[in-house]
């Protein structure tokens, strides 16, 4: 069975600590999220990095904040609605159900999903059919090591074992990124 994030612990996802580790709008940048282009946010929790991505594609572009939780996603609407934010879109959907067109997609982010998942082949399957066939891919996932915080060691998905599973999609890595000591980053595009 995989580690699944509790909804309770949502206070975790957004600390000094966290944005100090990872700040969210330079992390997306060093992943290229680009303005105007069409996003899913897939597992997107409280919108730590929903919001920020919002700024960076602005009024032209459009974020899709996908997750299965609606407690979530009832609070990243909240925050939706105190700032006015007009370019996101909140979808709850399943694992392996995207709720999105096909090639529709400029960037899909999965930022700490990929370790909660009990089937990987059909959750990429299901989501890499929305990205367009010059779209980017970016993942951020924990190192598979020890450490105090995060999914157990076991849960972890290191970046072989991403490689082998994304290879397998007729997906490669274009770009490796060193996020901090206990996580990474991946760009990949369709080959």
């Amino acid at each position: 069975m995989v580690h699944k994030f509790d909804p309770k612990n949502k206070h975790k996802l957004d600390n000094p600590q966290r944005r100090e580790v990872m700040p969210p709008k330079e992390t997306l940048e060093r992943l290229m999220l680009l303005e105007g282009d069409k996003v899913a946010d897939i597992g997107c929790g409280i919108g730590y990095f929903t919001i920020p991505a919002s700024k960076i594609v602005g009024k032209n572009g459009r974020i899709y904040a996908i997750d299965t939780s609606k407690e979530m996603l009832a609070y990243l609407n909240e925050e939706i609605q105190d700032n006015k934010i007009e370019n996101i879109e909140l979808i709850e959907a399943g694992e392996y159900d995207a709720k999105l067109k096909d090639n529709s997609l400029d960037f899909i982010l999965i930022s700490y999903v990929i370790h909660e998942i009990e089937d990987k082949d059909k959750f990429l399957e299901n989501y890499l059919h929305k990205l367009k066939s010059r779209g980017k891919l970016a993942i951020i996932e924990w190192k598979k090591v020890e450490s105090e915080s995060g999914p157990p060691f076991e849960h972890r998905v290191g970046l072989e074992e991403l490689s082998k599973l994304l290879t397998a999609h007729n997906i490669g890595i274009i770009k490796e990124i060193e996020l901090s000591d206990n996580h990474y980053g991946i760009i990949a595009k369709k080959v």
